[in-house]
């Protein structure tokens, strides 16, 4: 039976341990046999490949469900949550856009069409050292040339204590500094926390495409033009913009499917004609595996300075800090449910549960784990840190996006609303 991992053995794995991991049994929460939809990728195609499996004889076809970089976007989601509704605190920057929302009052001119609130770390692509955050500012200064800015433009493996105090993330799901100050040669750290989800036994479905017009558009009815003020289309020649002193069409022919009105023809393929690919029309598998592993020597492989000294305690209080925070944020993550994606909604067959890797041959002590004792774990280890000098402020560091920022997301909102958006039903 599992025992509740507490704080001592959470201390001394850090210390010594191998790894915590954990694999988990999901079903489609429609049931076994019924399809669900892998993310795509360029061309429709779905990522799929043979592995080996414990006791199979021969490799087995398998689609990728959830990727490490998604697993680890919907665990910080999942930190995020616990941020805005209180029930934990931790470092964090964030950028904030509101107030250049149509009605707000600002210095600039400038008015973003679509709301974007607050951004944090948490949920920008590369965390501290994503663009986002280094084209903003700090009071008024570029972000990575204040103190603190500067401070992070020089950690290290063996001093990461600058990251432990704006952006502990970072050392948990793995950063690399390319776009920062050194550029190519700025700080890497590798990822402690990998998790994936994959469907096992796949069998591919058809790609199915229809739409049906409730006016009962016709293809005839064009040709449609674009107008010349460049809001929506006409069919009238007269309103229409000319080039070479002809009427310009909407899109390619005019067709009323430019401007998504009509019928689609109903219809099916299986295989990408270039490729031979299967194309994105859902799978059917016996089950799906979540695996998470968290390791504990790349933790081990970072230093914590304070005023450039360090110690074995200050280094192991602030790995089991980061240890309980990736526990933490999978433990949450779990919490809220795997909705995937439309029509990829897993169902864990049995709770979340956690093995110990400890000393080479011995077996694997299992650990459970709710989200409420991983948070009661997280503040364990954040009290002791703390008591030591380490860093963990709660407040965060509020950043104003720039002006060339701003611009730059309005004109893309701009050409977005005339382009129209593609939507990806299946992306990662």
């Amino acid at each position: 039976m599992s025992k509740t991992l507490d704080f001592e053995t959470l201390a001394h794995a850090v210390a010594q341990g191998v790894a915590f991991r954990s694999s988990a049994k999901l079903q489609p929460a429609g049931g076994e046999g019924t399809k669900v939809f892998p993310p795509t990728y360029a061309g429709a195609l779905y990522a799929t490949e043979k592995r080996r499996l414990p006791g199979r004889p021969e490799p087995v076809e398998c689609v990728l469900l959830d990727s490490v970089q998604s697993q680890a976007n919907r665990m910080e989601e999942a930190l995020q949550d616990a941020i805005d509704s209180g029930r934990i605190s931790m470092p964090l920057v964030e950028v904030d856009f509101t107030p250049y929302y149509p009605g707000e009052n600002h210095k600039t001119e400038m008015r973003l069409k679509d709301p974007v609130g607050k951004l944090t770390a948490l949920q920008a692509p590369h965390r501290i050292a994503d663009a986002i955050l280094r084209d903003s500012l700090l009071k008024g200064t570029k972000f990575r040339e204040t103190e603190i800015g500067k401070r992070i433009n020089m950690v290290s493996a063996r001093d990461a204590t600058a990251l432990l105090e704006f952006c502990p993330t970072a050392l948990v799901f793995g950063m690399w500094d390319s776009t920062g100050p050194k550029g190519g040669l700025g700080a890497k750290f590798e990822r402690a926390l990998v998790a994936e989800i994959v469907g096992i036994d796949a069998v591919y479905g058809v790609k199915t495409s229809s739409r049906i017009d409730p006016l009962g558009i016709q293809l005839k009815a064009g040709p449609l033009y674009t107008r010349t003020d460049d809001i929506g289309w006409t069919l009238d020649e007269s309103l229409a913009k000319k080039e070479k002193g002809k009427p310009v069409t909407l899109g390619k022919d005019g067709r009323p499917s430019e401007a998504n009105h009509g019928n689609i023809a109903p219809s099916l393929s299986d295989r990408s004609k270039e490729t031979k690919e299967f194309l994105a029309g859902g799978v059917t598998i016996t089950h799906a595996e979540q695996t998470i592993v968290l390791s504990l020597p790349a933790l081990r492989r970072l230093r914590f300075p304070i005023g450039g000294k360090t110690s074995p305690e200050l280094d192991n209080a602030a790995r089991t800090v980061l240890a309980a925070l990736a526990l933490c944020a999978s433990s949450l993550a779990a919490e809220a449910g795997l909705d995937l994606r439309s029509r990829c909604l897993l169902w864990p067959v049995e709770p979340l549960t956690w093995q110990l890797l400890g000393k080479p041959g011995e077996p694997p002590a299992e650990f459970k784990l709710t989200a409420d004792q991983a948070i009661a774990l997280l503040n364990q280890a954040i009290k002791k840190a703390t008591a030591l000098g380490l860093p963990w402020p709660v407040e965060p560091i509020e950043l104003t996006p720039s002006d060339a920022l701003v611009q730059l997301v309005a004109k893309s909102q701009a050409l977005a609303e005339q382009q129209g958006g593609d939507s990806d039903e299946g992306g990662d």
